[in-house]
C-alpha cells in the first residue's frame, strides 16, 4: 500500500503543475496541436518500459486488445482532453482545473456501477466535503466565465472518469503503464486523422465560420523551437507520460477510491504552485475551499490509520488463544 500512496503523491504533484506548464507553453502552439504533441511524447516515453513489461508477463496482444486501446484512446485523448482544451478557451484555467478535479467523484460512481467497487461511508463524506470545497472556490452562482466553460469542464471530467473506470476494468490484464501507453498511442493516431481533416478546405471554412479558428487547419510541428522545447518536454514527458502512469498505477494498487485523492488534492496544490510560479493570488474564498478539501481527504485516511493501529494486538492475541486451547 505504501507504493500506492507514493504513486498518488507523484501523480498529484505532476497533475497539479499541468495548468501552469500548459499556460507557459501554450503561446507557442495551437491548443489541439499541443494536446497531440504532449500525448505523443508521453506515449513514446512509456513505450520501452511497456514493451519490457509485456515481455515479462508473457502476454501477446490480440485484436480485441487493440480495439480496446482504440476505445480508451478515443475517450481520453480525443474526447475528454479536447473538451478540456475547449473549456480553457471559454473559462479561466484555474476554474477549469478545479471543475476537472470533480472527475474523481464521477470515477467513484462509475467504479460502483460498472466495477462493483464499494463506496464506504468515509469515502462518501470525503466526496461531499470535497465538492463543497470546489463549489466554494469557483462560486458557481456568481460565475463570470459563462455557462460554456462550466459545461465543457464538467463534460471533460465525466468522460475522463468514464475512461478511468473502463481502464480499471481491463488494467489487471496488462498493468497500468501498458494500458496508458497504448491508449495514448491509439488516441494520437485517431487525433492525427482528425487534424488532417481540419486541413480539408470545406472543413476549415466551416470551422472558421463557426468561430472555431483554433480547430481549423491545425498545425502539427510548427512552433517547435529551441526556446519552446523545455516546456514541451516537461508537459509531454513528466505531466502526460509519468503523471498518467503514476495515476493508473495508483488505481491498480490502491483502488479507485484512494486514487481519487489525486484530484481531491489537485485543487489544493495547484493554487499554491500557481502562487509560487505565476504569482497568482489565493483569495479567502479559495482558502476556505482548500480547507474543506483537506478535511475531506483526512476523512478518507483516518479509518485506515485506526485499523492499522489495532491490527498488531489482534494478531498477537490469536496465537495465545490457540496455545491455551492446546494446553
Amino acid at each position: 500500500m505504501k507504493k500506492g500512496y507514493l504513486c498518488i503523491v507523484l501523480a498529484t504533484f505532476l497533475f497539479s503543475t499541468m495548468e501552469i506548464a500548459l499556460k507557459l507553453t501554450a503561446g507557442n502552439f495551437n491548443a489541439i496541436q499541443l494536446t497531440f504533441l504532449r500525448f505523443l511524447i508521453g506515449s513514446l516515453v512509456l513505450l520501452p518500459p511497456t514493451l519490457k513489461h509485456l515481455k515479462k508477463i508473457h502476454i501477446s496482444l490480440r485484436g480485441s486488445d487493440f480495439a480496446f486501446f482504440a476505445l480508451t484512446g478515443l475517450i481520453c485523448v480525443n474526447i475528454s482532453m479536447i473538451l478540456y482544451q475547449m473549456a480553457v478557451l471559454y473559462a479561466p484555467a484555474s476554474t477549469v482545473a478545479v471543475l476537472f478535479s470533480c472527475n474523481s467523484v464521477f470515477l467513484v460512481l462509475f467504479a460502483f456501477f460498472l466495477l462493483g467497487e464499494k463506496i464506504r461511508i468515509n469515502t462518501g463524506i470525503c466526496i461531499v466535503l470535497s465538492l463543497l470545497g470546489m463549489m466554494v472556490m469557483i462560486h458557481p452562482f456568481h460565475f463570470s466565465g459563462g455557462a460554456a466553460g462550466i459545461i465543457l469542464s464538467l463534460t471533460a471530467a465525466v468522460t475522463f472518469a468514464f475512461y478511468s473506470a473502463v481502464g480499471r476494468g481491463r488494467s489487471g490484464r496488462y498493468g497500468g503503464i501498458v494500458m496508458t501507453c497504448f491508449s495514448f498511442l491509439f488516441g494520437c493516431a485517431e487525433m492525427l486523422v482528425l487534424i488532417f481533416l481540419t486541413h480539408l478546405r470545406p472543413v476549415a471554412l466551416f470551422l472558421r465560420r463557426a468561430g472555431l479558428d483554433q480547430f481549423a487547419s491545425i498545425p502539427i510541428f510548427s512552433g517547435i523551437e529551441l526556446s519552446s522545447l523545455p516546456g514541451l518536454a516537461y508537459v509531454g514527458i513528466f505531466v502526460t507520460g509519468c503523471g498518467f502512469a503514476f495515476y493508473f498505477l495508483a488505481i491498480e494498487i490502491a483502488g479507485s477510491a484512494k486514487a481519487a485523492l489525486v484530484f481531491f488534492c489537485k485543487p489544493v496544490l495547484a493554487p499554491l504552485l500557481s502562487l509560487a510560479v505565476l504569482g497568482e493570488t489565493i483569495t479567502p474564498r479559495m482558502s476556505a475551499g482548500i480547507a474543506l478539501i483537506v478535511l475531506g481527504s483526512l476523512v478518507t485516511f483516518l479509518p485506515e490509520f485506526s485499523l492499522h493501529r489495532h491490527a498488531v494486538p489482534a494478531q498477537t492475541e490469536q496465537p495465545l488463544h490457540k496455545r491455551d486451547k492446546t494446553s
